[in-house]
């Protein structure tokens, strides 16, 4: 199939998929069937139509609001589209197409649906992050690009590390420094890539945590008592060493 044409069937794949990751993200924390009923909107409950519901297209076509009671739309439906179809076009270009592409691909979604819930609630829904650990694991079985050691090391190191993390910063700050959710997805991301890249996960994690953190304490956006969802920061980090983990190891180790 030609190089072009693929591309664009790809991008087209991730806008379609991330529109469905706009529908998970806003029903499974309201702990609603993500297939039943069919698109609403949120404000008047009328139906979307198929020619409403064109991802990216629509949004720009309402102008952002819904054509029935004119509410707006929130932003966020474009953005988890363009940001999907964005991802899986990277990594089609990155890893042509393989098996290790339709993993990643998966993955990314489902980072994706985690990073904008827990931004949004600030929770990490189990039933996303233990089917995770498991199919992970499952695939490690499967797949060529990781080894089952890998993928057992991945889950206990990264999962264990947050829940160290957690504990020693609950002595330390005699309050809850980490959340669960945080180590179950810690260990479903290590259960994809390993041990090493769940590592690289999280330092990049808490690098960018830290630096959001001060940017929103300066501004007096939040205090230091405030928590800031640490799920987006840990995705973030994840994402990075899918696409550069191996370059960024590489030269840390030559230096």
């Amino acid at each position: 199939m030609d190089y072009g044409l693929n591309t664009i069937l790809i991008f087209i794949l991730g806008l379609i998929v991330g529109s469905f990751n706009n529908v998970c993200i806003y029903r499974i924390p309201r702990k609603e069937s993500i297939v039943y009923p069919e698109s609403h909107c949120p404000q008047c409950n009328a139906r979307i139509t198929p020619v409403d519901n064109i991802p990216l297209l629509s949004y720009f076509l309402l102008k952002g609001r819904c054509r029935n009671c004119r509410s707006k739309i929130s932003l966020q439906y474009p953005i988890v589209e363009s940001l999907n179809a964005i991802i899986y076009l990277l990594l089609y270009l990155k890893y042509g197409l393989s098996i290790q592409t339709s993993v990643y691909m998966a993955l990314s979604s489902v980072l994706i649906i985690i990073a904008f819930i827990d931004f949004r609630e600030e929770i990490i829904p189990d039933g996303i992050s233990l089917p995770g650990i498991i199919i992970g694991f499952i695939l490690s079985f499967l797949v060529n690009y990781i080894s089952v050691m890998e993928s057992v090391l991945g889950i206990l190191v990264g999962g264990g590390a947050i829940l160290l993390i957690a504990l020693f910063g609950s002595w330390i700050f005699k309050k809850e420094a980490m959340g669960g959710g945080d180590v179950k997805l810690a260990s479903m991301i290590g259960a994809f890539l390993g041990w090493k890249y769940i590592l690289l996960s999280l330092f990049l994690g808490f690098l960018g945590g830290a630096i959001w953190g001060i940017i929103l304490i300066l501004s007096r956006i939040k205090n230091k008592e405030e928590a800031v969802p640490f799920g987006p920061f840990i995705i973030l980090g994840s994402l990075i060493s899918i696409f550069w983990g191996e370059n960024i190891l590489n030269w840390y180790l030559s230096i």
